[in-house]
């Protein structure tokens, strides 16, 4: 089913968003090219942690519209290679409940 590559693509993006977030946390220097939006005003590391929560709890209902909504929003809050995932995964997972 084309729910299951949203699936896919939102835990894979949650999982990423966590790991990247803890190396924040723990000062372990990552040098990715996609900047984080929200990341110069609040915190990158706990709020890329919450957010990449949500996106790994969220996966399993993405085929919902609320679950489909929630996972783009924190897609475009979290920014880089995380949240391009799990922006792609709620986009499938809303397009996947109307095909």
């Amino acid at each position: 089913m084309v729910w299951e590559l949203g699936y896919a693509l939102a835990l894979l993006g949650g999982i990423i968003t966590i790991a990247l977030s803890l190396a924040s946390i723990l000062h372990y220097p990552v040098n990715i090219p996609i900047q984080v939006p929200l990341a110069g005003y609040i915190g990158i590391g706990v709020v890329s942690l919450i957010l990449g929560a949500v996106a790994v709890f969220g996966s399993k209902r993405v085929n919902q519209i609320i679950w489909g909504v929630v996972l783009v929003a924190v897609g475009v809050l979290t920014g880089g290679i995380g949240g391009l995932l799990a922006l792609a995964g709620g986009l499938v997972g809303l397009l996947s409940r109307y095909i």
